[in-house]
């Protein structure tokens, strides 16, 4: 099976474009557009990527992650320690303002740890706090974090996915208001919150002195939600657009040729996957609930070919269902499925199923031709994938539901350098994505979770590994490879956890 790259044909779009400008430097405002619009902006309930980012200009955490060496710097809190207890004791920050002018202290930190942590909150995803017992003020300015479990991965997701709240004022306006209106206390604040349609930040004029995010040097950011690619390459090529990423692969060399505008590509810890219902939540007379089927359908994609003819730029195949560099991925584990529609064919005859079936097949993902290589290799072995295309949110929704047969998605891990911010999400007892429901492999990824012991949790996530695959459980087509086109007035850095920190760019 053959792939056939799209023409951009942007140099066309580009005659009606009026002559470079200055983009909106003059106006200190740097207009980002984004597809997948945020419904909320709390990150604690948000589990899209946009939503990380955003949260990020707004928040900050208890620790910092160093973008280019991932190091653990003192952020909110000033030290830490852990002990022997599963307990981890942290020194909080002084003169930390809000962007309302009230002051961070322990109170806050305990509060948003205790809120994230209770499962009656009901966050996006209960896996990133599911280590945590409870938190308590242990004086003015110190608190303790009881684990339930040893997580030596506790840093990172402190760094990454734990940002802190204002108490009174949450407690004041309750969930819904504070998605509504926002308040943290990191380099930006949101001082325009259309849900759904844009988001306003203006730099925080008494944020903390010798925060590693520095003072931004850009005083506005702009960022609006554009349905599709191509309207967000419009919007840049037409000027009303400064920043956009993930646009089509084929249309870098196109964009680079523009006089106002660059294209440069970050590979990231995001892997591409088909989630397949083997536990049958769509129906029991579901075909996928069969073995051979599933393995058919991992022999029938072309992975390879899609990593390097569409994605491009460097996109790897995981052998196992996490990124490569993450604690605990053991590729050696997982069992190959290499391309062969000659042995799906069989598989599907040996599972009753000699002309095929016909399935639904859920996406968000853009480039619609990503799922449409997938729906053509499914088609070519007699699996006839029914595409229903749906915006990240009502897609995630319907498959958090349980209604998607096949469900064509993407996971970040939060930029979390550990297994155990997939296998949970993915594998794990009542998570909502798991269509494998598995009792052993949850037990296994429950046990790779449970000890700091790293002989221990190799062993029990590289059983778990090999159960996954075996299976056929969840299918990992290939690492992104982020394409970000701005324009050239900008100076801006890209970096391998998928994260755009606004706060580091400025205008040349």
């Amino acid at each position: 099976m053959k792939l056939f790259r799209r023409s951009a044909l942007l140099a066309a779009a580009a005659m009606a474009v009026a002559p470079p400008a200055f983009a909106e430097k003059g106006a200190d405002s740097l207009r980002i557009l984004f597809n997948d619009a945020v419904p909320n902006v709390d990150m604690y309930f948000n589990s899209q990527r946009t939503g990380l980012i955003l949260a990020h200009q707004a928040w900050d955490m208890l620790v910092h992650r160093d973008p280019a060496t991932f190091e653990i710097k003192p952020s909110l809190a000033t030290d830490w320690k852990f002990n022997e207890d599963n307990t981890l004791d942290l020194t909080i920050r002084q003169g930390v303002k809000f962007h309302d002018g009230s002051t961070l202290s322990a109170d806050d930190v305990v509060y948003t740890i205790n809120m994230a942590a209770n499962p009656e909150s009901k966050v996006a995803t209960p896996s990133n706090y599911a280590w945590i017992d409870k938190a308590e003020k242990t004086g003015d300015h110190t608190v303790r974090i009881r684990m339930k479990k040893a997580t030596p991965a506790a840093l990172e997701y402190l760094a990454m996915v734990t940002p802190i709240h204002p108490k009174a004022y949450r407690e004041k306006v309750g969930a819904e208001g504070f998605s509504a209106k926002p308040i943290g206390a990191g380099p930006y604040k949101i001082v325009r919150n259309d849900q759904g349609k844009e988001v306003v930040f203006e730099r925080f004029e008494d944020y903390w002195k010798d925060s590693p995010k520095g003072r931004p040097a850009i005083k506005t950011l702009h960022v609006r939600f554009v349905p599709d690619l191509a309207t967000a390459v419009t919007e840049l090529l037409a000027q009303r657009a400064d920043w956009v990423w993930n646009i089509n692969p084929d249309q870098i060399e196109s964009i680079n040729k523009m006089p106002f505008l660059q294209a440069v590509r970050q590979e990231s810890m995001r892997v591409g996957y088909l989630s397949i219902d083997a536990a049958g939540r769509t129906g029991a007379d579901n075909p996928l609930t069969k073995q051979k089927v599933r393995q058919a359908i991992w022999h029938a994609v072309n992975r390879q070919e899609m990593a390097e003819k569409l994605i491009t730029g460097g996109s790897r195949v995981p052998a196992a269902p996490c990124f490569p560099s993450q604690f605990g991925c053991d590729a050696d584990a997982a069992v190959k499925y290499p391309y062969d529609p000659v042995k799906a064919k069989a598989l599907l005859a040996e599972a009753g199923f000699p002309n095929g079936f016909e399935i639904e097949f859920v996406t968000y993902v853009q480039p619609t031709q990503w799922s449409a290589a997938i729906q053509n290799y499914l088609q070519a072995v007699g699996i006839r994938a029914r595409i229903t295309q749906l915006q990240v949110a009502p897609a995630i929704q319907k498959a958090w539901r349980g209604e998607a047969p096949l469900y064509h998605g993407s996971w970040g891990s939060y930029s979390i350098n550990d297994v155990s911010a997939i296998l949970p999400v993915m594998f794990g007892a009542g998570a909502n994505d798991n269509y494998s429901r598995d009792p052993e492999l949850e037990k296994l990824v429950a046990q790779g979770g449970a000890t700091s012991d790293l002989a221990a949790r190799k062993k029990a996530y590289s059983a778990a590994i090999k159960i996954a695959t075996e299976q056929a459980y969840w299918m990992p087509l290939f690492t992104y490879v982020n394409a970000y086109a701005f324009s050239k007035q900008l100076e801006f850095k890209t970096y391998p956890d998928e994260l755009p920190r606004f706060y580091f760019a400025k205008w040349k």
